[in-house]
């Protein structure tokens, strides 16, 4: 299991780090670590009032490490809890007797529970809004007598139809949950409303089942129920049965799909589908890390149609994806390509070209802000226009930058340094409090790291000439941020034994003789060292193992 230690865990004592050992680290292991920092701490070997209060202090500091992480009840509570865990008076959760396994499970126990009764307090609201542009008269416009008319010669553009939609779910029980939606809709001057209510039950480990009632002022009454069951762990089934009242009388309708993984990435799909629009549908599904692949094939009542359709996704942090797809079918033949990108933590930008005959070219842009969607279906002519197509697919693109270079950038550059300020606000206390430990203990490293440097200059060892620790202006557009970095020579040399210097991959800020000199920022460690007589230089980033000396660390000559 990972470790439960958040950023708050790390601006405090993280033992790990402290003792510069692995999380993995054996008894043995945490005893040498520990020996080794109580001869440096230990406050005997100092006079001087004031260092031996700094070398007690520093002293506690590693005891207190060792204690917990060498008892195996007390390094697991560490591991999944953090050190607030180990706290005596809020400790209520398990015994303390108990095995690291059984603490783990109990700590999945109760995570379950609380996870259960935040569930019952979420209302998980979704929604749509969908705004529907007829822009035809910019490509499609009337000649000749229309153009003599008054205000004949701008094109006039449109909203012809809307259509609003949300949902909200109430958990009542950890096993039953109702759903109440509904949806607005106009079209040309013409719209209606449905209001539906829906009772959802978890029947088992593998199925649930869904009882559905509707009203609206368009369909009259609706009546439904739902299934679903997962037959085994590779194939499942879901089944759905409604009855629309209207005024021509009772609607029936069923619809069941089957559903089976092919593979650990693609899923296979069956459908079958009678009422007022019947059909069979199959399709194939197939998700992978960089693409995602459809194939779809239907017969049915009044469509008939095949689709293929292929996403590639970018490894990239903004998850651009590129799609394109080909739908063809008894009501013609339809292209779309498209694009969408993360512009937010929490909102993600899309739009799509729509080409086909009869329907001529569309443009369909689409944000998803958190579980909101807003939908903009644009329809620009009937016909297969070149110069339409151009537009819809050059015109979101320059718009796009434009917008991302003069307000999305910006925007996110000044909310990421107001909460980098918050968190350096919130952090200044325990930061000063770890840079005076971490000079208190360069004071007390001194005299060991002057006998290390003298055993390893006899033996052309290794030698820390220089090392910095924290956040390096490398990239030329970077030149007006300032560099924050602490000096860490002497606790590098402190470390060296018999010519190696081995760091774990724990945040170095936790070292004896370091601390953290710009928080919430990417921080990296500068080391240039001696060995054999030879310069070598690395720079490693902060939760990066590290391991001295190497040849490829070498500077040639030249250099």
């Amino acid at each position: 299991m990972a470790s439960a230690l958040d950023d708050d865990e790390i601006l405090h004592d993280d033992y790990y780090s402290l003792l510069n050992v692995r999380r993995e680290a054996t008894q043995e292991e945490l005893k040498v670590a520990y020996r080794r920092l109580c001869m440096l701490y230990h406050p005997d070997k100092h006079r001087d009032p004031e260092l031996k209060s700094q070398a007690e202090h520093l002293f506690n500091l590693v005891h207190e490490a060792y204690q917990v992480l060498r008892e195996p009840q007390a390094r697991a509570i560490y591991d999944i809890y953090g050190k607030r865990g180990l706290d005596v008076d809020g400790w209520e959760v398990v015994e303390r007797k108990r095995t690291p396994a059984e603490i783990r499970e109990e700590y999945e126990r109760l995570q379950k529970e609380r996870e259960e009764r935040r569930l019952q307090q979420r209302t998980n609201p979704k929604g749509t809004i969908s705004v529907g542009v007829d822009a035809t008269d910019l490509f499609d416009q009337y000649e000749e007598d229309y153009e003599d008319t008054v205000g004949g010669g701008v094109p006039h553009v449109e909203i012809n139809k809307m259509h609003i939609s949300q949902s909200i779910e109430a958990p009542l029980t950890t096993k039953d949950t109702a759903v109440l939606s509904g949806s607005l809709s106009t079209h040309n001057g013409n719209g209606g409303g449905t209001i539906n209510v829906a009772f959802r039950r978890v029947t088992s480990a593998s199925g649930w089942g869904e009882v559905e009632l509707g009203a609206g002022d368009t369909h009259g009454p609706l009546l439904g129920m739902k299934i679903f069951r997962n037959l085994t762990s590779r194939f499942f089934v879901t089944a759905q049965c409604a009855l629309q009242f209207s005024s021509r009388g009772v609607r029936p309708g069923v619809t069941t799909m089957l559903a089976r993984h092919l593979d650990k990435n693609t899923m296979g799909y069956l459908q079958w589908r009678w009422g007022t629009q019947s059909s069979m549908n199959t399709s194939i599904v197939r998700d992978t890390k960089s693409s995602h692949f459809t194939f779809a094939m239907q017969l049915g009542i009044p469509h008939t149609f095949m689709m293929v359709s292929y996403q590639y996704k970018f490894q990239d942090e903004d998850q651009t994806k590129i799609k394109g797809s080909v739908k063809s079918g008894f009501f013609g033949t339809v292209v779309e390509y498209g694009a969408e990108r993360k512009i937010s933590r929490h909102s993600v930008l899309g739009a799509t070209v729509s080409v086909g005959v009869p329907q001529g070219v569309s443009l369909k842009i689409k944000l998803n802000r958190a579980s909101q969607t807003y939908f903009f279906p644009i329809h620009l002519t009937d016909q297969l226009l070149p110069s339409a197509v151009f537009y819809a697919t050059v015109g979101p693109l320059v718009c796009y930058l434009a917008i991302q270079q003069l307000i999305i950038r910006p925007y996110v550059r000044a909310q990421k340094e107001q909460d980098l300020e918050k968190q350096q606000e919130s952090s200044a206390s325990n930061i000063a409090k770890k840079k005076q430990e971490a000079e208190a203990a360069v004071l007390l490293m001194q005299e060991s790291v002057r006998r290390i440097i003298e055993t390893e200059e006899s033996r052309l060892g290794l030698i820390i000439l220089n090392a910095w620790y924290g956040k390096f202006v490398t990239d030329n557009s970077r030149k007006h941020e300032r560099a924050k970095v602490i000096d860490v020579t002497v606790p590098l040399q402190c470390l060296v034994k018999d010519s190696k210097l081995i760091l774990t991959e724990a945040t170095k800020s936790g070292l004896p003789g370091f601390y953290d000199p710009c928080v919430g920022e990417e921080k990296s460690l500068k080391v240039l060292y001696q060995f054999r007589g030879v310069m070598h230089q690395v720079l490693s980033g902060d939760s990066e193992p590290l391991r001295i000396p190497k040849q490829s660390h070498r500077i040639d000559a030249d250099t």
